[in-house]
């Protein structure tokens, strides 16, 4: 595949996964889509925002470089190809590795911890000592007596920020070879072809 097709087709699915975990990010600071709970009442990797800097805008500038990578550079066409963008494209998709990898860590270390759940009439995280061992006990869930719900909506919405993350990651190192290949190697398009 032509280093310039490859770099769009990746770009366009980094900006998808990007803007999904900056929605994901979004509704884990309103359980169960209620904006009556608190700064306090909130778990704090809801707060480090992996979702919405990491994996979402960190993830987005390499997605556009890549797009932009994908189409004719100011060299034109054929063995000198699109150099400048794909280099480009290079240090985005470093970065974004970057933030892929602070979203997966964070959603994971969510997932583990549990959210901060009011149950018998203490605030905390409940779920800690049992090092993710309630994600397969859905009774234990039914625990948290505030916000409702709150477990099945972290237990959701950090496992697709996990996977959409790990996802990112792949396609983030993709990239970057991909990128550093048409670097040194040029875009196989022939002249004529669309930007």
């Amino acid at each position: 595949m032509c280093t310039g097709k490859c770099a769009r087709c990746v770009g366009l699915w980094l900006i998808l996964l990007s803007l999904g975990c900056i929605v994901g990010n979004a509704l884990l600071l309103v359980p169960n889509g209620k904006t009556t709970w608190t700064q306090n009442h909130l778990s704090l990797q809801v707060w480090l925002m992996a979702g919405f800097v990491g994996g979402g805008l960190m993830v987005l500038c390499p997605g556009i470089a890549a797009v932009r990578a994908g189409g004719k550079g100011c060299c034109g066409a054929g063995c000198c190809g699109n150099r400048c963008r794909m280099l480009r494209s290079v240090f985005c998709s470093a970065f974004g590795l970057l933030g892929a990898i602070y979203c997966l860590s964070v959603s994971g270390t969510g997932l583990r911890i549990g959210p901060k759940c009011l149950m018998k009439g203490e605030w905390g995280y409940h779920f800690k000592e049992t090092s993710g061992g309630y994600l397969f006990n859905k009774t234990q869930w039914n625990l948290c007596e505030e916000p409702p719900n709150v477990v099945a909506w972290n237990v959701t919405l950090f496992s697709l920020l996990t996977a959409a993350s790990g996802l990112e990651i792949i396609l983030c190192g993709i990239q970057l070879i991909n990128a550093t290949l048409g670097v040194f190697c040029g875009d196989c398009r022939k002249k004529g072809a669309a930007e």
